[in-house]
């Protein structure tokens, strides 16, 4: 029997391949999550804490501001679904565009998919979005709004795979540059941060009527995200439109996302 090794196509994304070592997904998953909890005071009740505190400061200091523009919603109610997809967009863009880097000692020591490593990473800052999104329904039910429980409910997994194909593409095309150019390290906290105030997490998007603007926050996968739990929050029909192009926007950041670090993988042993 002979066998012919061939080196990967680089322009491919390798879904085979990277299914054939599923289990180093469950490995570095809870790798990361054992990481993120290990000898920490509150533990995973920081994941609720987080947004709770982020929710209520917002309140506070802009809910007279933005407060009449959230249209039916409370304040609180309009500023949560923000901070719970925008927390797990921060905090995958983070520990992703990190992971190559903190995985320097296995990626020289054995061969898997480079891949699998900032899928997982970021795959581990979804506990901090199901842990909070238990705290949403309650909020949902505190608020008065259970009668658009199942919409929300209908809705929340199709914001969260927006999410999901965003974050794989622009986490691994960061991890890629992390790895290649070492102070881009320091860029991507700054990045985080003006991408919160370009998101609409705390303010509505028809707080600015210009049309370019509108167009947009229109194929801004994570305002999209946003946008679908809080028309759902207020019984308004799903804008078939800006789900379009947000997932579209979504589904092209992945595709370049993960040929960029395919392209520049086999460097990974060597400047990792």
């Amino acid at each position: 029997m002979e066998f012919e090794i061939r080196p990967a196509g680089r322009l491919r994304i390798g879904f085979r391949e990277i299914w054939e070592y599923r289990e180093l997904f469950y490995f570095f998953t809870w790798r990361d999550i054992k990481v993120r909890y290990k000898q920490t005071f509150l533990g995973a009740t920081w994941a609720v804490l987080q947004p709770v505190i982020m929710t209520l400061v917002f309140s506070l200091f802009f809910g007279g501001i933005f407060g009449a523009q959230a249209s039916s919603l409370p304040y609180p109610l309009f500023v949560f679904p923000g901070m719970l997809v925008w927390g797990l967009f921060a905090n995958g863009l983070m520990n992703a565009s990190n992971s190559m880097v903190t995985s320097a000692n296995i990626i020289k020591k054995i061969y898997f998919p480079r891949l699998i490593i900032p899928v997982s990473s970021i795959l581990a800052a979804m506990l901090d979005f199901l842990i909070a999104a238990v705290l949403f329904i309650f909020l949902i039910f505190y608020y008065g709004k259970s009668e658009h429980l199942l919409t929300v409910l209908f809705v929340l997994p199709i914001s969260l795979i927006i999410i999901l194909l965003t974050l794989v593409g622009v986490g691994s095309f960061f991890a890629a540059l992390n790895v290649k150019y070492r102070d881009f390290r320091y860029v991507i906290p700054f990045l985080v941060q003006v991408l919160f105030f370009l998101t609409p997490v705390i303010y509505p998007v028809k707080l600015f009527p210009a049309a370019w603007i509108q167009q947009l926050f229109a194929i801004h996968p994570v305002g999209v995200s946003i946008d679908l739990l809080r028309l759902a929050l207020q019984g308004s029909p799903i804008n078939y439109v800006q789900l379009t192009y947000g997932t579209v926007t979504a589904l092209l950041l992945f595709i370049g996302g993960i040929f960029y670090f395919r392209k520049t993988e086999n460097y990974f042993a060597d400047l990792a």
